[in-house]
This record gives structure tokens, C-alpha cells and sequence, in this order.
């Protein structure tokens, strides 16, 4: 009987280990691009319920390569880096959004186009995995100080 009762206590804890059951994601979405654009990005709140976890990879059909994303501040230059991960501390929200962290499709394989659903999975750090469909909106990017002369442009 202690066998068994140890048994259930590991896959108990095996269970509320798995950062993928363990995340709420809200307000997903992804930017609508054309193909020719060759790039788009996906944004979400996350709010991680269990142990402090990451996400480590993601991957999603529309793209050839999908990164993890955030933005510097390079000399007044806003630049996209690639990230090896996305925090997510225990309790707290993480915010993919626009000008900071974020999912990025490279090489698009087809127009995104408003109102359509694309496939993203996100991979945590333990190995568990969370599959989402997330709708297409258009999304405007906001730049302080960005009007008229003097405009920086972000590279990646």
C-alpha cells in the first residue's frame, strides 16, 4: 500500500510540474503580414500559475523559423534580438507585446491576413507543450519621438 501511495504522490507532483498545464494564456494574437513581408510576430498575456518556468522554443506552420524575440534600446536604435527564453515567475504576468517580448515568424509561407486562425505551440522548459490557434489582427506599431525628421528605424 506505501508503494502505491508513493507511486500517486510522484505523478501527483509530475503533474503539477508540467509548466504547460500551469500557464493561462489571454489575449492572443498574431500581426497580420503578407507574405512578401517575410515576417510576423505573435503577442499574448501569460500568467504562470505552478513553478517558475520558461518558454524555450516555439514553432507554428505559417513560418520556416520561429524565435523567441525582445527589443533594445541600441544608442536610441530599437533592435529585435533573438532570446534563448521567456521567463514566466510564479504568480506573475508576462506581457508579449508589441516593441517588447515577443514570438517571431521568419519566413512567412503565406499571407497572415485579418481574421485568420494560425497554429503556434509553445515548448516550457520542462518538455511540455501547449498548442494554441490565435486569431490575425492588424497591428500598428507605436514609436515615441518617431514623427517627421529625425526617425529611427528598427532593424532586427
Amino acid at each position: 500500500m506505501k508503494y502505491l501511495a508513493l507511486i500517486w504522490l510522484l505523478l501527483s507532483q509530475a503533474v503539477l510540474a508540467d509548466a504547460a498545464q500551469n500557464v493561462v494564456i489571454d489575449k492572443p494574437f498574431a500581426r497580420a503580414a503578407m507574405q512578401q513581408q517575410k515576417n510576423s510576430a505573435a503577442f499574448m498575456q501569460i500568467i504562470n500559475q505552478g513553478q517558475p518556468a520558461a518558454i524555450v522554443n516555439a514553432r507554428s506552420s505559417v513560418s520556416e523559423i520561429v524565435e523567441l524575440h525582445t527589443h533594445i534600446n541600441d544608442n536610441g536604435v530599437m533592435r529585435m534580438r533573438k532570446i534563448p527564453q521567456i521567463d514566466l515567475p510564479h504568480g506573475q504576468m508576462v506581457k508579449l507585446k508589441p516593441g517588447g517580448l515577443h514570438v517571431m515568424f521568419i519566413k512567412l509561407k503565406r499571407d497572415l491576413n485579418v481574421g485568420d486562425m494560425i497554429d503556434v505551440t509553445l515548448v516550457f522548459d520542462d518538455g511540455s507543450e501547449k498548442a494554441l490557434e490565435l486569431p490575425v489582427h492588424k497591428v500598428m506599431m507605436k514609436h515615441k519621438g518617431m514623427s517627421g525628421h529625425g526617425k529611427k528605424m528598427m532593424h532586427h
